[in-house]
């Protein structure tokens, strides 16, 4: 029973120290400052009713 309390805690151990390298050296960036939601007339939806 110790054994796996070891295991597992070796395992969560092991997983939480990746998750903090891959938050450290991920590359957050910037968000684009183009693009994203346009406006459009009312008869570009309204073809087809």
């Amino acid at each position: 029973m110790l054994t796996l309390i070891r295991r597992v805690g070796t395992a969560l151990g092991m997983a939480g120290f990746l998750a903090a390298v891959f938050r450290l050296r991920g590359q957050g960036g910037v968000p684009p400052r183009s693009g994203g939601w346009t406006e459009i007339e009312s008869t570009e939806y309204d073809e087809n009713s």
